[in-house]
């Protein structure tokens, strides 16, 4: 909703302002298809050559996540704190063979099952499902415990900023490429210098629209969308360290609800329920 919000922002303040003080927009509008596809077809084919299919892939549906915000919402990070309480009360209550079931086939977990939202999502519950596997091998250490998941969420985070740097590469690139097109326009301009002033003109101008729309689309369009694009990369990888800091919590063998405690006051604060829903929502779960 932002995205088209600003888009029209961008859009109308610009060449309404042109518009308002005088400018024709017959010179824009004629070099406009032939200067766009010099530009979008450079900057495409530079995409392409790149980067790889997975990130060309993983892109597009950025471009998604644009347009739908972040993934995570309020009720998911509720949803994730009941999850963490009903798995550490089990494993509190009757030991890591309790949790065998669930942590070997989540989907036909009853406990998962409560959360689609979550189970939906194949590196939380594998986050989940691998850190209570290191308890069942034994590997308890807590500092060690929160290397490994750290790891883990490094290597997810890197993975999905990916796409996000390989289009801000490509709002670097679209200024010179603008250049060239002004430039191959200048030489079209210089090969008709026997035409009349108002005919070089005309070419003048829209060999100037190459230029102008580099920078725009660079700073006004695609720049913007890869800063948002790392913005809700960042949001939605605030949800994995929720898990981990749920998890060590439980390693250093702190109560259930203490576990969700840390966790819930490292929630950003957007989207963090408060104290007294989550204990409401914990007293309302099944029992073990």
């Amino acid at each position: 909703m932002t995205l088209i919000l600003g888009l029209v922002m961008v859009f109308g303040l610009v060449f309404g302002g042109f518009m308002l003080s005088g400018g024709k927009m017959d010179i824009v509008l004629y070099a406009l298809p032939y200067e766009g596809m010099m530009i979008g077809g450079a900057a495409l084919g530079a995409f392409v050559i790149a980067n790889s299919m997975s990130v060309i892939k993983g892109s597009v549906s950025g471009l998604l996540k644009v347009l739908k915000g972040p993934k995570w919402k309020a009720s998911d990070y509720e949803a994730l704190l009941n999850l963490m309480f009903e798995l550490s009360r089990l494993y509190k209550q009757k030991g890591i063979l309790a949790l065998d079931e669930h942590i070997e086939t989540p989907k036909d977990s009853p406990i998962f099952q409560r959360y689609p939202t979550i189970l939906k999502d194949h590196f939380a519950t594998e986050l989940i499902t691998d850190s209570f596997r290191m308890l069942a091998m034994q590997f308890d250490d807590k500092y060690q415990t929160e290397d490994v998941i750290n790891r883990k969420i490094k290597k997810h985070h890197h993975e999905a900023l990916g796409a996000a740097g390989a289009i801000q590469s490509m709002a670097d690139g679209l200024p010179a490429i603008g250049i060239v097109a002004a430039v191959l326009g200048v030489i079209k301009t210089m090969s008709s210098i026997d035409q009349p002033p108002e005919v070089l003109g005309k070419m003048i101008g829209g060999a100037l629209v190459g230029t102008f729309l580099g920078v725009f689309l660079a700073y006004c369009m695609v720049q913007p969308i890869s800063g948002r694009l790392k913005q809700i990369e960042d949001e939605d990888g605030a949800f994995y360290m929720i898990i981990r800091d749920i998890f060590v919590a439980m390693v250093a063998n702190h109560p259930p609800n203490i576990c969700v405690e840390i966790g819930r006051g490292n929630i950003p604060t957007s989207k963090q329920p408060d104290f007294y829903r989550v204990e409401a929502a914990q007293k309302e779960l099944p029992a073990a």
